[in-house]
């Protein structure tokens, strides 16, 4: 297991962090996968109070005993943004009574999605008066931010200096997020990187048209090393079920080196693959489509359609659609089938591109059962 340096936390984090919101089928369970971890080398736990009993079965295993003394073992926890201190006050004491710690390695807000809650943490009175007040006294020692919001929110959000580290999708298949990285390495923030197996691509249980193209690698191994071998990521989130998933991502946990140029050479093969079967309807992310009067995302839209006609990634494609209109501000937007063919992206689109037939065509490959976040 390598370990870095997580931004101005000066905290030594392993490259791999154990994130639990999959580990909850019950207590023992929970101190398995926790102990396993820790046996392979990691040493920061992640969980919300949001993700059902992650945060009460974390303190169970902690006063059960770890393997790892308190001061080697870093614990987040993630709190959604408020509008008022009160409410936050509780929710910082009632997150360290589940854990039984007595402070927090790191306390990140849980989903800085909107400008509302931008305003909510500038706001004199808001919800960042009691997170402060809770350094002051020692039962916080860093706070950080996750977030599933717009880049013009990641950016605004990064420039408000309240903050020591991110929570942030940025993956292969969605680099988006690009500039908001650089942005915090200017700050001296830590990145830690959301979920790069599954909203990173489904890269579990990948099709085979891109188990193919990846060779002799697999699609999650890529991704992994994509990210290991960026030396301005910290740490990489693995949402481990049970100890034994454990097992295969951590093996690529010593290979935070350079790509390799067999590497690079399979990164140009699939870039080569969408350019060729997308051809002029490839979507190339600059987002000049927006803003969209019936609020589609369209560039979400058409992210999942390159990714389902290059690479079959046709369950992934469903699954993420599915949460459009299901999630809130946690994946906003509308599905492809409102568009009403108003035509004001056309002109905008530097592509070309016939944006309203390819939403419908989106549509008809990736509706189907409508999705829900785990804990939403």
């Amino acid at each position: 297991m390598q370990y870095r340096r997580f931004g101005k936390t000066n905290l030594q984090f392993s490259v791999f962090s154990l994130g639990t919101m999959r580990y909850l089928a019950n207590a023992e369970n929970a101190h398995r996968t926790i102990e396993k971890a820790l046996s392979l080398g990691i040493n920061h736990v992640e969980t919300a109070r949001g993700y059902g009993k992650s945060e009460e079965y974390l303190g169970a295993a902690i006063k059960r005993g770890l393997s790892v003394p308190r001061n080697q073992l870093y614990i987040t926890t993630k709190i959604p943004p408020c509008a008022n201190a009160d409410t936050m006050r509780q929710c910082i004491d009632e997150s360290l009574n589940r854990l039984n710690l007595d402070y927090l390695d790191c306390l990140a807000i849980h989903g800085l999605n909107t400008r509302e809650h931008l305003e909510w943490v500038q706001s004199k009175n808001g919800c960042m008066q009691a997170v402060k007040e809770a350094v002051n006294d020692s039962r916080v020692k860093h706070i950080g931010f996750s977030t599933h919001g717009g880049l013009d929110i990641i950016l605004a959000a990064i420039n408000t200096d309240l903050f020591e580290f991110i929570n942030l999708h940025y993956y292969y298949f969605l680099q988006r997020n690009t500039s908001a990285i650089q942005a915090v390495i200017e700050k001296d923030m830590g990145v830690f990187i959301i979920s790069p197996a599954d909203k990173g691509g489904r890269l579990y249980t990948p099709p085979g048209t891109l188990k193919e193209l990846c060779q002799p690698f697999t699609p999650l191994e890529l991704n992994y090393r994509f990210l290991l071998s960026d030396n301005r990521i910290t740490t990489l989130s693995l949402g481990a079920a049970t100890p034994e998933e454990l097992i295969a991502p951590l093996e690529v946990a010593d290979d935070v080196g350079e790509l390799t140029a067999a590497e690079i050479s399979v990164f140009e093969k699939l870039e080569n693959q969408q350019n060729q079967v997308l051809g002029t309807d490839k979507c190339s992310q600059c987002y000049a489509c927006l803003p969209c009067p019936e609020n589609i995302n369209i560039p979400e839209v058409l992210r999942l359609r390159n990714l389902a006609v290059a690479y079959d990634m046709n369950d992934y494609g469903k699954y993420r659609y599915g949460m459009f209109e299901n999630a809130g501000h946690w994946f906003p937007g509308m599905k492809g089938n409102r568009c009403i063919e108003c035509g004001e992206c056309l002109p905008k689109c530097p592509g070309s591109l016939d944006i309203p037939a390819l939403l419908a065509d989106t549509h008809e490959r990736l509706n189907g059962k409508a999705g829900r976040r785990l804990w939403g």
